[in-house]
């Protein structure tokens, strides 16, 4: 006996914040409740707790990182971590592609963004700014 009833055993449904970490839509069960908490989530169109039981057929959207929303459809549901590519057949990304223009801007932004990985100057160039300020 593993301690589950036979009804868990089906898995008629997951708490939100474990089912976002095993669909790897999340990096961790904590992530996905901090989005939880932050309001990033919403299930079937209203704001989601952590807690919240989802069920196959349930519509999820998260507000990611960048700003971005992903629509998703709940196809299956798990409790415990999966291989990725099993975990990507838990749902279905329904969400409307990117129209072109912002495609375009987002492309733009990303040229001419400041190159962060130029670092912290060596000693040779802050000896020739301390120069150049002395001028």
């Amino acid at each position: 006996m593993s301690g589950e009833t036979p009804e868990r055993a089906l898995l008629g449904s997951v708490r939100l914040d474990v089912w976002l970490d095993v669909a790897c839509l999340l990096p961790t069960r904590s992530r996905a409740k901090a989005a939880c908490e932050g309001g990033k989530v919403s299930v079937n169109g209203a704001r989601a707790k952590a807690h919240r039981e989802i069920r196959p057929g349930d519509s999820v959207a998260i507000t990611m990182r960048q700003g971005s929303q992903r629509e998703l459809l709940v196809r299956g549901l798990a409790e415990r971590s999966i291989p990725k590519a099993q975990a990507r057949n838990l749902y279905e990304d329904v969400t409307p592609p990117v129209p072109a223009e912002i495609a375009e801007a987002r492309r733009l932004d990303r040229l001419l963004a400041p190159r962060e990985d130029a670092g912290k100057p060596d000693k040779r160039e802050r000896r020739d700014r301390i120069r150049q300020k002395g001028r």
